[in-house]
């Protein structure tokens, strides 16, 4: 009798019980990327008239609403998945379908908006060379990266995550110092970057939807439920994990545009472009020259470059079990290829749609994103009302209906209003892509007749797969 590693099949064994809070949040929080707030901080403070800090405090609300309803219904449902796990469950098949292929937004931009800041980071440092350029050799890295392996990457996602925080706190230092000198609002201690006379509550939720990107990823560490030591740290990981994310985003918001309270700074000339892509390299320039411009921007680069693989490898598999359970044609999308063990037409694809990057901005993707996002996190918080309140009849006291009806109502509405704030191309785009979902659900399901087979990302469909030890009899 011998021990030997067996990937984990469907309906046979179980994932190990090995990942502790401050792991599980730590993944949390290297998916979250802390550096993407100075990514979008010129475009924020752009559409919010600057005040920056009060757009993440109105996103963080809305997320920890959304966050508490992610603890319980993970509690609930302790299998590894996410919002359309939960939907699927709570609701109906076919709606959790649906917010599953709204999902797929997220899931197959996210490697482009990854392109698109590493772009913005290159041109910064060689600005004699085409942008498109870089959007070309970033596609081919990471795709071949992934062509020839999908390892996990939580190892190297918890070291960038340590040297980017410390980039981060070294940065805010500097500030510190520099407002006491007298640079920029020349203190350390206002209310101007929350609110001030020329800021609206519309332009604020305005900025709120785009910084919801930021807290993209908080989710995912619900995949973690059936390795968690004890399943009922998650809905204190997921929790800590927005908590975390948050103070990360509003102090280093807030010290930022208390350096920089006029967004103007950032667009020389009136040249736009310097908005619209990342301002994390001007930023670290203006506040520390070349030197700090250089460690800020090879921060956000290695933290970038980790999340482009991840991100890309994950909407790779997610199709290829999409293709296995014939969701998607399974000749092409549930082909692994012999030589590799990868799902190579995935991978491919994946690496073609991200050259799309090329004639777009960050602002506009990042939007698209949270259209998918935000349908997601309203879905959750329904499912909460649904599985409590519905389903299991805990409607009857003050307390459940304050836990299950009241709390989640609240993110549902909190949600609905950033989601109705979404820029309006990302609405029309992700209607129609929407509307293609119900066209195709209604083929599959043969006129809604039957239910939809799953697609849950944590299913077990390859080599890749999370393992466990089990015992092989050789004999």
């Amino acid at each position: 009798m011998a021990t030997k590693t067996k990937p984990l099949a469907q309906g046979g064994g179980t994932l190990r019980r090995n990942l502790g809070l401050w792991a599980i949040v730590g993944l949390g929080l290297g998916y979250m990327t802390p550096t993407v707030v100075f990514d979008t901080f010129g475009m924020v403070a752009r559409d919010t008239d600057n005040v920056v800090p009060a757009a993440y405090l109105v996103a963080l609300v809305v997320m920890v609403f959304t966050a508490i309803s992610y603890g319980k219904i993970s509690s609930a449902i302790p299998s590894a998945g996410s919002a359309y796990t939960y939907v699927r469950e709570s609701i109906h098949p076919n709606l959790g379908f649906m917010v599953g292929w709204t999902s797929l937004i997220d899931y197959v931009l996210l490697p482009m908006v990854n392109c698109l800041i590493i772009r913005s980071y290159l041109e910064a440092l060689f600005p004699e060379i085409p942008g498109w350029i870089w959007v070309v050799l970033y596609c081919i890295l990471v795709t071949s990266i992934i062509y020839l392996t999908m390892r996990g990457t939580s190892n190297l996602n918890m070291i960038l995550l340590v040297f980017s925080i410390i980039v981060m706190v070294v940065f805010v230092v500097m500030v510190i110092a520099q407002l006491m000198r007298g640079d920029g609002a020349a203190t350390v201690a206002s209310m101007t970057p929350f609110f001030h006379d020329g800021a609206t509550m519309g332009a604020v939720l305005m900025g709120a939807t785009i910084v919801c990107f930021s807290f993209i990823g908080f989710d995912a560490v619900t995949m973690y439920a059936e390795e968690a030591k004890d399943p009922k740290i998650m809905p204190k990981a997921i929790l800590l994990t927005v908590l975390l994310g948050g103070a990360i985003f509003l102090i280093s918001g807030y010290l930022t545009q208390l350096r920089f309270p006029d967004w103007n700074e950032f667009a020389p000339g009136g040249d736009m472009q310097f908005v619209e892509d990342s301002t994390l390299p001007v930023i670290g320039n203006l506040v520390g020259g070349p030197v700090l411009m250089a460690v800020l921007t090879a921060a956000g680069f290695c933290a970038t470059l980790a999340s482009g693989l991840a991100s890309h490898a994950s909407v790779s598999r997610m199709l290829l079990v999409m293709g296995r359970n014939n969701v998607l044609p399974q000749r092409a999308f549930g082909y692994i290829n012999p030589r590799t063990h990868t799902p190579t037409f995935n991978i491919v694809l994946v690496g073609a749609i991200s050259l799309l990057a090329i004639p777009f901005t960050l602002e506009l993707i990042a939007a698209w994103i949270n259209f998918g996002a935000l349908i997601a996190f309203t879905f959750v918080n329904i499912s909460v009302i649904a599985w409590f309140a519905i389903r299991k009849g805990r409607r009857k006291t003050p307390g459940d209906i304050f836990s299950f009806i009241v709390m989640p109502g609240i993110g549902m509405v909190l949600t609905g209003l950033l989601w109705a704030n979404l820029h309006e191309d990302a609405l029309r785009g992700g209607l129609v892509w929407t509307a293609i979902g119900v066209v195709y659900l209604a083929i599959i399901t043969k006129g809604f007749r039957k239910k939809v087979v799953a697609f849950d990302e944590n299913q077990a469909v390859t080599g890749y797969n999370k393992v466990v030890k089990v015992p092989v009899d050789e004999s």
